[in-house]
């Protein structure tokens, strides 16, 4: 169930982070309204995360999964273009990811 609570904090934090860049400096109510509720079930669903899996693992995955996905709902939601730069490092974010998921013991408490 822990995965799970932590996906689904991901997902609300993207929802959020999304609605916070269409509510326009909190001047959109709907907007504004799934950035209060989208980030309080993101902390809640994190905060039921951590009280398994370790606090450096979850916020590594929970930010590293959360840029990923932000990134690319900027993409196709706000056309918001990223130079190679940035999407390489991106791609060591998740490359980090991937090696705690993989290869550390630490992941699996």
């Amino acid at each position: 169930m822990n995965w799970l609570y932590l996906a689904i904090a991901i997902v609300a934090e993207v929802i959020a982070t999304s609605a916070l860049k269409a509510s326009e400096g909190f001047t959109r109510a709907v907007p504004s309204t799934l950035v209060v509720v989208g980030y309080g079930v993101a902390f809640y669903m994190l905060s039921l995360t951590l009280r398994t899996i370790p606090m450096g693992v979850v916020y590594a995955i929970w930010s590293g999964a959360g840029i990923v996905l932000i990134t690319l709902a900027g993409y196709f939601l706000f056309k918001q273009r990223l130079d190679l730069p940035a999407l390489a490092g991106i791609g060591l974010i998740v490359a980090g990811v991937l090696v705690m998921q993989l290869f550390s013991k630490t992941t699996s408490h």
